[in-house]
């Protein structure tokens, strides 16, 4: 094994190690009611909802994480720094879940959510691009690259827009983050336009 793969291999190590102890954190956070009937659960839809979105969020995250490493050619300092960046908008997440649970998606906690997610996706956006720059061309093609730096512009557009939504109707605006959730659930469009570029 080579330097390079080494490298690559513990970027990635690490960055799964930062992801699984953000998904113990937020699990911790789940309490039990007080009660002991089914009805006793109903009061904590938020934190169902909250959780549930924001579960799925990272595990999105990590898919989109993990091909994009397959693209990476050498680890350059800069790299390592923005998936630095990167992880850490991420571990903030747990601290707005609570939140926004705590407080039955209150105006101020789904607008924290969702401005964490902005920075998330705007962290994800300059590690995207450092990824791709130096990308090989043979593996992946100039139009696979162009969509992929466009999907995650309009993502940035969708989370801003829930942060703005979200002041004045909260659960809008949370819907609204949700929907970002949609663009990021095929990370596989590299290998598909990969392909269709080299036959």
């Amino acid at each position: 094994m080579n330097e390079k793969q080494v490298s690559t291999d513990r970027l990635g190590a690490f960055s799964d190690a930062v992801i699984a102890v953000i998904i113990t954190v937020m699990v911790l956070e789940l309490k039990p009611p007080d009660g002991s009937a089914l009805a006793d659960l109903l009061p904590l839809w938020p934190t169902a909802i909250s959780y549930a979105a924001s579960y799925l969020f990272i595990a999105v995250i990590w898919v989109n994480h993990h091909h994009l490493l397959h693209l990476v050619r050498q680890p350059t300092p800069r790299l390592i720094w923005l998936n630095f960046a990167h992880l850490f908008a991420v571990s903030l997440l747990p601290f707005a879940t609570a939140w926004v649970a705590r407080s039955h998606m209150a105006a101020a906690p789904v607008v924290v959510y969702a401005v964490i997610f902005l920075l998330i996706d705007l962290a994800y956006l300059a590690f995207e691009r450092a990824v791709l720059q130096q990308a090989d061309q043979t593996v992946i093609s100039p139009r696979a690259r162009t969509l992929a730096q466009r999907r995650t512009l309009l993502a940035v557009l969708v989370f801003a827009a829930g942060a703005a939504i979200a002041p004045f109707i909260p659960l809008a605006g949370f819907a609204t983050v949700c929907c970002a959730l949609l663009l990021y659930l095929k990370p596989e469009m590299f290998s598909r336009h990969t392909k269709q570029a080299n036959s």
